[in-house]
Parts: structure tokens; C-alpha cells; sequence
């Protein structure tokens, strides 16, 4: 039997941290719940589900829906894109079946790319790869989450470019939903005339847009996310900040009248291992001035109030219990007494 393959390709990076990947993991629970209430998905669509940040990774082969069971997402550093498109690609010439002389293959593969950034990585080889050899033989939607993803690249890939505009909870409820419709419009089109071109279902009433992908656009960093340690438990966490902008009065004549600072969004426990499996670990280490950045969070792992301690030694962050008191850096063992750095200081700052 011919299936329709369709893929969901994942930006995992550190800027997903929190409700993106929350929202993203529910809502993969939500499509596949509705698309087993659809004959027509039940008969043709296998799901596969490739996360991607510094490195790519398979966590659901192409599976049929009533066995698919949606995976938990890990996080790492970067966002590959090239890499992730090249295992895209790979995956596809071993599942899926192509059409000879003696049989029909599979239908066009349906892929899903959601990220939230720039990459870290140069694609240009991939997509080039892409657009000679796959491109043609299947249909890719490439969404943004939010208006920090350079859409122009996206569009060097496809022509099915959307922009996801807000990331609240009902947004993203009624985001998925129109992805399941897009599923079950294909698997019904394929099943009933054989036509295995994508109608993408109308995004009225849903904070998404199509993108002009033929309008250039400047990208800029929307979050800054620093890597911390528990002193406690020795655990690894993430601590995500958004990027906001005020007005600065008096400034006019030089051609400034906004200045940039990083807000706290929150703090996220990760898992170092599956951390480490998905980062590259090849990106060039940046790094971003503590005056920038407003709010200190509560360490999540063991629930220290001062989750943002900068050790005067290795630079690195972890947390403490108050603001005075000797501390020891669980990085890298060196100790002393809790003080404040009126003029800031640098922190190494992960590709995001």
C-alpha cells in the first residue's frame, strides 16, 4: 500500500526553552489524537517526527498513526538548519519508497519545518541539495515561530512560508488544528483522486500569515539564553531572556532613540546528556554584558532564590542561596564571598 509520508522537522534549540517546545509537545499530542478520528489519515499518513539544535535526530521513524506515540523533545545548542535538512533528506532515501518501472511508489512526503531562529550553521550546500533533488518530489511548509526566523532563507526552499506571530496557549491550539486539517485534506485528496499536490487549508482566524518570501528581511537575536549549574543538585539548567527595546530621550540627533536590554522570561532544568547529543558544540562562544539583563530567576532544580551567580574565576553562572555568604562554583571549584559588580560583567552566551 502507498503512504503519505509526513514529516515534522523541529528546531530544538535553547531559545524553544519553556512554552515553545511545551506548546509544540502538546500540540503534536493534539494532531495525533485528531487524525485517528480520520479514516482517510488512518488508511495513507505515517508520521515521523527529526528534532534538530547544533545536531539533528530521529526521535519517531515514519510510523502509522494508530501505532505513533509523540515523542518527548529534548534541547541543545544551535540551530543547524543545514544539518537537519541533509538528515531530512537522508531519512527520506531510506523510508521512502520511490516509484520504478514496475510499481508506484509513495506519495509526495509532506514535511513540517518549525524553527524559531537564524542558523548557526551555513546551509547553503543542504538547500542547494535540496532544491536540485528533493524538492520537486515533495511539499515543505516552513513555519516560524515568532518573527526572529530569516523567512528570506526559508523561502529559498519552498514557496509555503508562514509566520506564527503570537505563542500563547490559544494560538498554538488553534495553529496545530490546521495543521491536522492540512494532514487530513492531503490523506483525503490522495485516497480519493490520487493527487498528491498540497492544498493548505485557509489560515483565517489564526495569528498566522503568509510570508512574502521575496522581501527581504533583517533578522535580529530575540532571546539570550545563558547555561547555569545548580549548586545543589550539580544539574545543568537554562536561563531564557527576551529581548525588548525602550526609548532613549535625547539621543535624536545622533540617530538613536532606542536602546536594547534582555528581560527574564524564566529558568528550565534540562537534561545534560540528551543536551549534549543535540549541540554541535562548534559554535563560537558569545557572550553578553550582565548590565543587559534584567531579572534573576530561581534556580529550578533546587530551588536556591539567587539562580544567577557569576563566578569571578571561570565566568561561568550557577546559583546560591542569598546575596552574601561564601559560595564555591560548581564548575569549577573555586570559592569566596558573594559580592556586586556594579559595572557588569561578561557571561558566555549559547548559539540559541
Amino acid at each position: 500500500m502507498r503512504k503519505l509520508p509526513i514529516y515534522f522537522l523541529i528546531d530544538v534549540s535553547e531559545s524553544m526553552a519553556g512554552d515553545p517546545i511545551e506548546q509544540v509537545q502538546e500540540g503534536m499530542r493534539n494532531i495525533i489524537q485528531e487524525l485517528r478520528q480520520d479514516p482517510y489519515a488512518l488508511e495513507t499518513a505515517y508520521v515521523s517526527v527529526i528534532a534538530f539544535a547544533g545536531k539533528a535526530k530521529l526521535l519517531s521513524p515514519l510510523t502509522e498513526i494508530y501505532k505513533f506515540y509523540p515523542p518527548v523533545f529534548p534541547l541543545g545548542d544551535g540551530t543547524s538548519l543545514g544539518c537537519a535538512l541533509n538528515f531530512l533528506m537522508d531519512d527520506m532515501d531510506r523510508s521512502v519508497k520511490k516509484t520504478t518501472m514496475e510499481t508506484k511508489g509513495d506519495w509526495k512526503p509532506i514535511v513540517f519545518l518549525f524553527t524559531d531562529g537564524t542558523p548557526t550553521d551555513s546551509p547553503t550546500e543542504a538547500i542547494y541539495r535540496w532544491n536540485k533533488e528533493y524538492r520537486h518530489g515533495a511539499n515543505l511548509v516552513a513555519i516560524s515561530i515568532g518573527d526572529n526566523a530569516d523567512t528570506h532563507l526559508l523561502g529559498q526552499m519552498t514557496e509555503n512560508v508562514l509566520r506564527l506571530n503570537s505563542t500563547d496557549q490559544s494560538t498554538f491550539r488553534s495553529f496545530f488544528k490546521w495543521v491536522s486539517a492540512s494532514i487530513s485534506t492531503s490523506s483525503q485528496s490522495v485516497s480519493e483522486s490520487s493527487s498528491d499536490e498540497l492544498k493548505l487549508p485557509r489560515v483565517d482566524g489564526i495569528n498566522l500569515e503568509k510570508v512574502d518570501i521575496h522581501k527581504t528581511v533583517r533578522v535580529d537575536e530575540n532571546f539570550a539564553v545563558l547555561r547555569a549549574k545548580c549548586t545543589g543538585t550539580k544539574n545543568t539548567y537554562l536561563i531564557k531572556f527576551a529581548k525588548r527595546l525602550k526609548r532613549v530621550d535625547g539621543m535624536e540627533s545622533l540617530g538613536i532613540n532606542q536602546s536594547r536590554y534582555y528581560k527574564l522570561v524564566n529558568a528550565y532544568p534540562i537534561e545534560e546528556e540528551s543536551y549534549q547529543e543535540m549541540s554541535d558544540n562548534a559554535t563560537e562562544e558569545k557572550s553578553i554584558n550582565t548590565t543587559e539583563l534584567l531579572g534573576c530567576p530561581v534556580c529550578p532544580c533546587c530551588g536556591n532564590q539567587i539562580g544567577f551567580v557569576t563566578c569571578g574565576d571561570c565566568g561561568k553562572i550557577f546559583c546560591a542561596e542569598s546575596l552574601s555568604g561564601y559560595v564555591t562554583c560548581p564548575w569549577c571549584g573555586s570559592g569566596g564571598e558573594m559580592g556586586v559588580n556594579e559595572n557588569g560583567s561578561n557571561v558566555g552566551r549559547t548559539a540559541g
